[in-house]
């Protein structure tokens, strides 16, 4: 099993970048040959709701292609907002 990707995200996020945010994701994917991408959210200090729409649709773009996503560092605010809408079910935070 390969080591997995890796893709960072913040300090923010607007509508219009999820697109691009998904293509990253698919490149690394196809690119490196990895089923598990670590999203490392350490960044995100002020998640919103646009937040949470990247995160599950760059999650629904992994389980597209056979794969998953795993958050890493997510502060206290990000942490609480999964827990509190549910998409920490989801989302897991890697260990």
């Amino acid at each position: 099993m390969s080591a997995p990707g890796v893709l960072t995200i913040g300090p923010s996020l607007a509508p219009a970048d999820v697109g691009a945010l998904c293509e990253r994701l698919r490149a690394i994917m196809r690119d490196g040959g990895v089923r598990e991408v670590v999203c490392d959210v350490a960044a995100v200090t002020e998640p919103d709701v646009t937040t949470l729409q990247a995160l599950a649709r760059l999650q629904l773009t992994a389980k597209r292609l056979g794969g998953r996503v795993v958050l890493a560092r997510p502060g206290e605010r990000l942490s609480g907002l999964l827990r509190l809408t549910g998409f920490g079910e989801i989302l897991p935070v890697a260990e």
